[in-house]
């Protein structure tokens, strides 16, 4: 058994669709393990900006945070104190929805550069970063999963990742034989990293 918590975020604008019901399988894996789960809905954030500002402010504070005030501040903050972050997300026109794109574009503030001497500091180093993701059909995934294997590789985290093809319209994924137990077998590998 594990004692990991993970903290998944959601970027599906539908509470019933596939993403969601690939969340939650992922949560029944994990907490199999012994997991602690926490879930945010990111399209249900309130968010004073669509995303990172580009202020730089974050990079003058001590504290990893994000200056900005709003819904997105808490969810950051997890982020900087979970062992693992799971991304779920339908796959929009070869990339991840852009629920998920506000938030992770607001990890910017979870970086300090220093240009001067070319480092980089971040509370995200050694944790794991993975994807759930499904798509209507089955091209497009390389592209949507290309931005989080970057960041991972930049900033030092193991990434895994479950893409589901040919899931269908939304609540389709449950016909496909199999892929319930993939998922829940996921959210346990995830435990074990």
């Amino acid at each position: 058994m594990t004692d990991k918590k993970i903290l998944i975020i959601t970027g599906s604008p539908r509470n019933d669709g596939n993403t969601a019901l690939l969340a939650g399988w992922f949560a029944q894996g994990a907490m199999s393990s012994g997991a602690e789960i926490e879930t945010v809905k990111a399209g249900a954030l309130k968010y004073k900006v669509p995303g990172c500002s580009s202020c730089r402010a974050c990079q003058k504070l001590e504290k990893y945070e994000c200056v900005i005030d709003d819904g997105a501040g808490p969810v950051l903050k997890r982020m900087a104190e979970v062992d693992a972050i799971v991304m779920a997300t339908p796959l929009y026109f070869f990339s991840a929805s852009a629920q998920i794109k506000v938030i992770f574009d607001r990890m910017f503030s979870l970086y300090k550069w220093d240009n001067g001497s070319g480092t980089m500091e971040t509370p995200l180093k050694g944790k794991t970063l993975a994807v759930l993701a499904s798509a209507y059909e089955d091209v497009g995934f390389d592209a949507l999963e290309k931005p989080f294997i970057l960041t991972a590789e930049y900033t030092g985290m193991k990434y895994k990742s479950l893409v589901i093809p040919n899931a269908g319209v939304s609540g389709d994924i449950v016909k496909l034989p199999g892929v319930r137990e993939k998922v829940v077998e996921f959210g346990k590998a995830v435990c074990k990293e």
